[in-house]
């Protein structure tokens, strides 16, 4: 098989990693790709995720048997459409089904209607009204963004000042543009958050093994919210109790309602879960799989990714026992300093050579490009996802930061508290 993958950062590169160890690939492209991706697939830089007709001519131009697309931007875009008018053979939810991530607001009235466990919310298109509402509201209160933020659109409001300002900050100054032109309010939940990454044919969904992601920018979780600054697999909190009641009541659920509501999901569906001390509650669905969750998830899939592709497409997910190594594994984010505000770029990497003929380390990269030297350079806030994987978290975790001490780049930063929830977990 030739496979086409649209995106270019550690998910798509994790992605690309999958696809290589399967023997039915033959020949990996990407676009646009990145420095790592370059390695193991043939890049197109020029072409963006959202220049629809220039991925269906190039897909077809390399005669490629399966396009994959991975960003959220072009699935809520309607990609998956255009390439399946083309005749192309696609991975990823259509249009209809990638709105359960495009608008937080459709999928919190999916979850209502259909008694699917999740926060309590009300949702505003006047700032005015929601401003009014706050007036009365239990802080903290939780303000998103309706549409794609690019998962920075949310806001975790403590006092009745910082709501007032959030409203203002979404609806009124529109930092995160056309996503605030509705706001959806919610109750604030306690408890651990999960995320769980499910493979879906439309009617039968097989969840994969769990994670943990650090949205913040800083240890302790301080900061501004990031696109993730690590994450851990598999989820000490996500006991055989909490796997059963999602099943039945939340993973299930929730592709019968999108079926029911006449958007069948073929694809991925990530959910972002509050196991609060009334019981697991949904946070957040994503129409893809997650960044950085899927560095630490399919590097312990059994399978050969492209079987489960296939049964997604075609409907025959019922016939897949998904299956996931009984070890564990840590990403460590390293990005450059001023992420996710300003940051420079351009900076060279080096150690990256330490990582060459490991199973055990992966040095997955998000924001690289080359150089006119051939040089590989920092190309963005999140540069590399440094992953290892240990018979349990603590080694995992270990092995992490040591192979994040490997690569070197003039503004480096990291988190230093990646997995610290799974010292918390032992010590119970």
């Amino acid at each position: 098989m030739k496979v086409l993958i649209v995106g270019g950062g550690g998910r798509e590169h994790a992605i690309a990693v999958s696809m290589k160890k399967s023997s039915r690939v033959d020949r990996i492209y990407c676009v646009p790709g990145n420095a790592g991706i370059a390695q193991i697939a043939e890049c197109e830089p020029s072409i963006g995720v959202m220049e629809f007709d220039r991925i269906a001519a190039y897909a077809k131009e390399k005669a490629v048997d399966l396009v994959f697309v991975a960003p959220d931007d072009p699935l809520v875009g309607g990609l998956t459409d255009v390439l399946k008018a083309e005749g192309l053979r696609v991975f990823g939810p259509d249009k209809k089904a990638a709105i359960l991530e495009g608008s937080k607001a459709f999928s919190k009235d999916l979850m209502k209607k259909y008694h699917i466990p999740t926060a309590a919310y009300e949702i505003f298109e006047d700032p005015d009204q929601a401003l009014a509402y706050l007036e009365n509201a239990r802080m903290p209160i939780v303000l998103k963004a309706d549409g794609l933020a690019l998962g920075k659109g949310v806001l975790i409001c403590n006092t009745l000042e910082e709501a007032r300002a959030g409203v203002r900050e979404i609806m009124l100054d529109k930092h995160f543009g056309s996503a605030g032109n509705r706001m959806v309010i919610e109750e604030y939940m306690t408890g651990r958050e999960v995320s769980v990454l499910a493979f879906v044919d439309g009617k039968t969904i097989r969840p994969m093994t769990s994670a943990q992601d650090h949205k913040r920018a800083c240890d302790g979780d301080q900061g501004l919210n990031t696109g993730g600054m690590g994450t851990f697999s598999p989820s000490p909190f996500y006991t055989p109790e909490v796997d059963e009641f999602c099943r039945k009541h939340i993973y299930q659920a929730t592709v019968d309602a999108m079926a029911a509501e006449g958007r069948e999901f073929k694809g991925v569906i990530f959910f972002g879960l509050m196991l609060t001390p009334q019981g697991p509650r949904v946070l957040e669905y994503n129409a893809r799989f997650g960044d950085p969750e899927t560095q630490v998830v399919l590097c312990r899939m059994k399978n050969d990714i492209m079987d489960v592709l296939d049964a997604c497409i075609d409907g025959t997910l019922d016939r897949i026992d998904l299956a996931f190594e009984e070890d564990a594994a840590v990403c460590v984010v390293l990005a450059s300093e001023g992420y996710p505000l300003s940051y420079e770029k351009g900076f060279e990497i080096t150690g990256l050579e330490k990582f060459e003929g490991r199973d055990d380390y992966y040095c997955f990269h998000a924001g690289s490009r080359f150089d006119g030297q051939g040089r590989i350079v920092t190309n963005g806030g999140r540069v590399l996802g440094v992953t290892a994987r240990g018979a349990d978290l603590k080694e995992a975790r270990a092995k992490a930061y040591e192979a994040a001490g490997w690569v070197s780049f003039a503004n480096k930063y990291m988190r230093g508290d990646i997995g610290r929830a799974i010292d918390e977990a032992q010590s119970i």
